[in-house]
């Protein structure tokens, strides 16, 4: 399906890990036909939802991939930000009536955990194509 047309919203937190990810995102879109046609590049996943509202407002993309890590600390603060930010996620996909795919990493997971959980970019690539191929 060459004509999908994909944004990515990518966090710089974690960037050794989310730039991995970025990475076979890429790669696997390229691989299914998909195009990406706008990366936006924000602070960390609790800053992700204006920039997914900015590439859904654009008539040109299909579908959004996030792509992010959230690693556990010693406060429960990862969960406070996944739980957010999914649900702000959630919203804006139906808002739009667009998919919004989750390629986030985490919470509750260590820095270990994260390494062996990149190739998760490539499972909401894959989520997002088989969405629009499915709801068109």
């Amino acid at each position: 399906m060459s004509d999908l047309k994909l944004g990515f919203v990518i966090s710089e937190f974690n960037r050794d890990l989310t730039y991995q990810m970025e990475m076979l995102g890429r790669e696997h879109a390229d691989f299914l036909g998909a195009e990406i046609e706008q990366t936006l590049m924000v602070p960390g996943v609790y800053d992700m939802p204006l920039a997914i509202k900015k590439l859904l407002d654009n008539p040109d993309i299909d579908a959004v991939v996030t792509i992010g890590c959230v690693i556990e600390g010693q406060t429960k603060h990862d969960e406070i930000v996944m739980q957010h930010a999914t649900r702000k996620i959630t919203d804006l996909s139906l808002e739009y009536n667009k998919p919004v795919t989750l390629g986030i990493t985490g919470p509750g997971m260590s820095r270990q955990d994260a390494h062996k959980r990149v190739d998760y970019a490539k499972r909401a690539v894959e989520a997002a194509v088989k969405m629009v191929q499915r709801l068109k």
